[in-house]
């Protein structure tokens, strides 16, 4: 079932999101060479404590990973793109690193990701990074009130399309609210004007994922890192966007 928020619970839901924002980028600022994964995941658990927020990861135990998630950051290194476990393991030169949270606050969930390359950036890294964001970007503004869900995961998939990469089907955005994951799923790709009507009060998550040149995945054993089925690099960007009477709200920005 699908839950609209009012006016007042989206407020609310934003307040969690620029918490969620802010954190997003210390721990992107934070991670450098040098840096152990865990350094990063004790600092989001210490950040979160001090808020007084709840991880949305902790615990966590879906049909897809070998459950329960014991950690507040899904941190994934180069081939590896979603679901990454905190490990130890210290950042190199060159690396492109994912950081992936969610997080409650008074009983409202947001979630982002960003990704980032640590040291001296490969251009390619960098173009399939800026490949995520502009459809991410793009998404949001196909996010209008009266649009359908296909409008948003057909400008996605034309993103990763005019970059040259393909768009992976089993994994994509999500309702969010009260809960990490709530109907309806946004997929990376699909046709305009199909799919749910975008009604005021719809908040989803949208978070499009590429891989430099498969759309093809693979499991880790931990049953949860998800990597590219030919070992190329990969990038993941989301944010958490609201529907309103004015168009798209994305509540999870991070400060300049």
């Amino acid at each position: 079932m699908i839950e609209l928020k009012s006016v007042e619970e989206i407020d609310r839901m934003a307040v969690t999101g620029r918490f969620v924002g802010e954190l997003l980028a210390e721990l992107g600022a934070v991670a450098d060479v040098g840096v152990n994964l865990m350094d990063l995941e004790h600092h989001a658990r210490r950040r979160i404590k001090e808020r007084g927020a709840e991880s949305c990861y902790w615990d966590y135990a879906p049909s897809f990973g070998r459950g329960p998630f014991r950690n507040v950051l899904c941190l994934s290194v180069n081939d590896a793109v979603l679901h990454g476990l905190p490990h130890d393991y210290v950042l190199r030169d060159g690396d492109l690193l994912s950081i992936d949270m969610a997080v409650g606050i008074d009983g409202w969930v947001a979630d982002s990701a960003l990704s980032v390359v640590v040291g001296t950036p490969d251009p390619a890294d960098l173009k399939l990074i800026e490949a995520t964001e502009v459809a991410l970007e793009a998404a949001i503004a196909a996010a209008r009130p009266g649009g359908r869900l296909g409008d948003v995961s057909a400008a996605i998939g034309e993103v990763a399309s005019s970059y040259g990469y393909g768009v992976n089907g089993e994994f994509g955005g999500h309702g969010i609210g009260r809960t990490m994951h709530e109907a309806p799923h946004v997929a990376n790709s699909g046709r305009p004007r199909r799919g749910l009507r975008l009604d005021p009060g719809l908040t989803i998550a949208i978070e499009p994922w590429f891989c430099r040149t498969t759309d093809m995945i693979k499991f880790d054993e931990d049953g949860w890192t998800i990597r590219s089925a030919d070992g190329s690099r990969t990038a993941h960007s989301e944010h958490t966007v609201a529907i309103t009477e004015a168009g798209p709200r994305v509540l999870t920005r991070r400060p300049a």
